[in-house]
C-alpha cells in the first residue's frame, strides 16, 4: 500500500502552520516548523501571491496531510459523501474522524496517526472483540475500541494513556484508560471535530 515516507516537519511547513504529525515533538522547541516557518525548498522564503485555485488547493492537502491519506483515497470519501444527503464538507470531515486509525489516535492510545495506523496493522487493536487491522476501517455508533490484552504492556501504549488527560479526548468518545477501552458515542457533528479547516473550500475545489 502506497504512503507518504518522508519527513512529516516539510509538510507542515508547506502548508504553513503545525499539523501535529509527531505528537508531543510538535509541542517542544525541536519543532522543525517552529525553527523554520517557511515552505521547504529554495524558493521557500519568496513571497508569492496564492491564487483562489491554490487557496482551495492548501486546503485540501492540509486536511489529506492530518489524516494520513492519499489523493486516490481522499477523493473516494470525497465521492461518497457527496452522494450521500447532508453537508458535504461535513460528511467528508465525519468519514474521515470514523477511520479506526483516527479513533485510536483521538482516544489517546496512540501518539499521532501514524503511530495509531502502525498499531492497527500489526493487530494490536479489536473493535467489538475481534481484531481489526484495516487502518482505514469505519467504526460505527456504539462500537467498542480496545487494546488487545497481550498489547497493553507495550512501554509506548502506557505512556500515550499516562497522558490522555492532558490531550482531552473529543466529546463523542468515551475513555476507560484503566481497561484500554473506548467507545463511539455518536457521529460526530462538526462542532464536535476539533479541526481548523475549512471544509467548503475542498467542495468548492472538487465541485469545479
Amino acid at each position: 500500500m502506497a504512503r507518504y515516507r518522508d519527513a512529516l516537519c516539510r509538510l507542515c511547513r508547506r502548508e504553513g502552520e503545525k499539523l501535529f504529525l509527531k505528537g508531543d515533538r510538535c509541542y517542544t522547541d525541536k519543532c522543525a516548523f517552529e525553527r523554520r516557518k517557511y515552505p521547504p525548498g529554495q524558493h521557500g522564503t519568496s513571497r508569492t501571491k496564492i491564487s483562489d485555485y491554490g487557496i482551495q488547493l492548501r486546503e485540501k492537502q492540509k486536511v489529506k496531510r492530518i489524516y494520513g491519506v492519499l489523493e486516490r483515497q481522499f477523493r473516494r470519501y470525497f465521492e461518497e459523501a457527496q452522494k450521500k444527503k447532508g453537508v458535504t464538507g461535513e460528511l467528508l470531515l465525519q468519514f474521515l474522524e470514523l477511520r479506526l486509525d483516527n479513533i485510536v489516535y483521538r482516544l489517546g492510545f496512540a501518539a499521532n496517526r501514524r503511530q495509531a495506523r502502525q498499531l492497527v496493522n500489526h493487530g494490536h487493536i479489536k473493535v467489538n472483540g475481534k481484531v481489526v487491522n484495516i487502518p482505514s476501517y469505519r467504526v460505527k455508533a456504539g462500537d467498542m475500541i480496545e487494546v488487545k490484552e497481550e498489547s497493553r504492556k507495550i512501554p509506548f501504549i502506557e505512556e500515550n494513556i499516562s497522558k490522555v488527560e492532558h490531550r482531552g479526548v473529543p466529546t463523542w468518545l468515551e475513555l476507560s484508560p484503566q481497561e484500554f477501552r473506548g467507545r463511539v458515542l455518536n457521529v460526530p457533528a462538526r462542532e464536535e471535530i476539533p479541526l481548523d479547516v475549512k471544509e467548503s473550500l475542498i467542495v468548492e475545489l472538487y465541485s469545479k
